[in-house]
């Protein structure tokens, strides 16, 4: 009682209570602070990363519009490049047109100048015979008149020896001076008929001579032609193959040894042998591409051995081997794009040799396979 007596006295004490409440209270506030700083900083670096990513994406946007920029600059380019080559071509394929029409023209000739030739041909035949037949009936004529003129003479000495003539013989004598007057006419119109039919033998041997003139002309043209490719195609060959010794060129055939193609004995070809068929085989694609098509060309492939003779069950003799090595080859460059038709594969055993000495640089010249490009 005392003690509540004494607190009553000093009355109530609220400080101890308001401090602790503003205590709290501050911890509160402190705490709010301490959240909202934590939120601010959490939204700025959200913010920041935010407009990291948004000034990346603008980078990216400007390159790929710089990007499609240059592609349509491409594109414009490419465009006018087409144009042109649209252009090019459309005056290549006129030209073409044109060579053809010029080629088909000079073909038409060249064929009218054949028929012509082989009519006058037959007519130049035909004016021999008539002009045979002509120099028969002049030496026949000759002889009749000779006969007549030595009958004449004959007649003229017995009627000089007489002193008078009769009526009749002078008929006779007239009657022969007319026959020999007619038998001399008809002697000179065959000599005009045959020099006439001569003048025109010399004519038409001029009209022959002149188209067998063209004709040649024409076909050393196309010779010409061919040569100038042949010559072309050696030469890239002999680039691709490479300058080796052992690799010739013998008049217009390309001459190679067979063991760089195939084994010993074999068709098979080596993986060597195929790397140089497809050097081959692209050159020959490219040239073939350049030859005119009015110019019938064919690839000759001629193999060869050497004369020591094979006998195996593929191969009986050395005929099969050379020409099994020349189908192999022309097999290959049919599958590497080179058309059939322009090909060819012969074999000539050992019947055909570059050297006919028996030793192994012989044997070794011997064994070879040759190359032309020619007519077909």
């Amino acid at each position: 009682m005392s003690l509540i007596a004494a607190r009553r006295r000093r009355g109530m004490d609220f400080w101890p209570g308001f401090v602790d409440a503003l205590s709290a209270l501050l911890m509160v506030l402190v705490f709010l602070l301490l959240v909202f700083s934590i939120g601010q900083f959490v939204l700025s670096d959200a913010l920041s990363g935010r407009d990291k990513t948004i000034d990346q994406l603008n980078a990216e946007l400007s390159q790929l519009a710089k990007t499609l920029s240059m592609e349509q600059s491409d594109k414009a380019a490419a465009l006018n490049r087409i144009r042109e080559l649209a252009a090019t071509l459309s005056s290549t394929s006129e030209s073409r047109n044109a060579f053809a029409a010029q080629l088909k023209t000079t073909q038409g000739e060249l064929d009218t100048a054949h028929g012509t030739l082989e009519q006058n041909e037959e007519e130049m035949n035909r004016l021999g015979a008539d002009l045979a037949s002509l120099q028969a009936l002049k030496v026949q004529l000759e002889s009749e008149i000779a006969a007549r003129l030595a009958e004449l003479e004959e007649n003229k000495d017995k009627l000089a020896v007489q002193t008078e003539l009769s009526a009749k013989s002078a008929a006779q004598v007239e009657l022969l001076n007319r026959q020999l007057a007619a038998v001399r006419q008809q002697l000179a119109d065959i000599s005009e008929a045959l020099e006439i039919a001569k003048s025109e033998n010399v004519s038409k041997d001029v009209q022959i001579e002149n188209l067998g003139k063209e004709l040649n002309l024409a076909l050393a043209n196309r010779v010409n032609q061919l040569a100038k490719y042949r010559s072309e195609f050696f030469g890239r060959l002999r680039e691709v193959l490479g300058n080796r010794e052992d690799i010739q060129i013998v008049g217009d055939r390309f001459v190679v040894p067979s063991g760089l193609l195939f084994p010993s004995a074999s068709d098979e070809l080596s993986t060597t042998g195929e790397a140089q068929l497809s050097r081959l085989a692209s050159t020959l694609a490219e040239l073939s591409s350049e030859i005119p098509s009015d110019i019938d060309w064919v690839l000759r492939i001629d193999g060869h051995t050497d004369k020591r003779p094979i006998s195996t069950a593929r191969f009986p003799s050395n005929w099969e081997l050379s020409t099994a090595r020349a189908i192999a080859i022309v097999k290959y460059l049919v599958t590497h794009g080179i058309p059939a038709d322009h090909l060819s594969a012969n074999g000539f055993g050992e019947f055909q040799p570059l050297d006919p000495n028996d030793n192994e640089v012989a044997y070794a010249r011997n064994r070879r396979i040759e190359i032309q490009l020619t007519n077909r």
